[in-house]
């Protein structure tokens, strides 16, 4: 498989760093795809990702709503 060129377009959250990785909420345009909301763990300079998830805004919508609901 051939590395997809990541363009970070916006930084939306980020979270603070747990050791050498932190977690960032970024809107994400991988390749040629259109851009999407992605929820994942870089390394303090970007040049290492972790797994991460992927999300419409539709769907960043409805997981806004829900989170709002939950008691913690």
């Amino acid at each position: 498989m051939a590395d997809m060129k990541c363009e970070i377009l916006d930084t939306l959250v980020e979270f603070p760093a747990d050791g050498e990785w932190h977690k960032e909420l970024n809107l994400v345009k991988w390749g040629d795809y259109s851009p999407k909301y992605d929820l994942r763990s870089w390394n303090g300079d970007r040049s290492k990702m972790g797994k991460g998830i992927t999300l419409s805004k539709e769907e960043l919508i409805l997981l806004k709503k829900e989170l709002g609901g939950i008691h913690l």
